[in-house]
């Protein structure tokens, strides 16, 4: 604990180590879990897309996406707010990074046809901690449905 706190204080811009590392790949499975709950309906298909997700992101194993989003699913379950989570990718993520996630987001949010409310409003609330401006946001929707698109029109071809 007193190392994190130093190392808060101190930060020398020094490469993040793997144990922070996973604690940002936790962060993000824990946000992307907590958008497929957000419509009560967390099923199997979107379990595996947020594997797909966290393995291209991160570089992960399908082992070791399938344990971080189990991990994910833990922390979530414990943690009644997202400023915990969204404060670790601000830390350790660029801006167009963090777009990315938002991008991610999206993905997740409409892997059941369009978003609830409820989740746009989620997705909302999570870019304005990540510092994600509505503009990008608007684009990072864009840019998903744009690639639903063709990957709908792919598999009818």
């Amino acid at each position: 604990m007193i190392d994190r706190i130093l190392q808060l204080l101190g930060s020398t811009g020094a490469k993040p180590s793997a144990r922070n590392t996973d604690e940002l790949q936790l962060a993000v499975a824990a946000l992307l879990v907590d958008a497929a709950r957000m419509d009560s309906h967390f099923d199997a298909a979107e379990r595996n897309l947020i594997k797909r997700l966290l393995a291209e992101r991160f570089k992960l194993s399908a082992e070791a996406a399938e344990r971080l989003v189990s991990d994910a699913e833990q922390a979530a379950e414990r943690s009644a707010q997202l400023f915990r989570f969204t404060q670790l990718v601000v830390e350790r993520l660029e801006p167009e990074e963090r777009v990315r996630i938002i991008e991610m987001l999206w993905e997740v949010a409409y892997s059941c046809g369009a978003p609830s409310p409820e989740e746009d409003a989620l997705l909302r609330r999570i870019a304005g901690l990540i510092y994600v401006s509505d503009w990008d946001r608007g684009a990072a929707r864009k840019r998903v449905l744009q690639h639903r698109n063709v990957a709908a029109r792919e598999c009818s071809i």
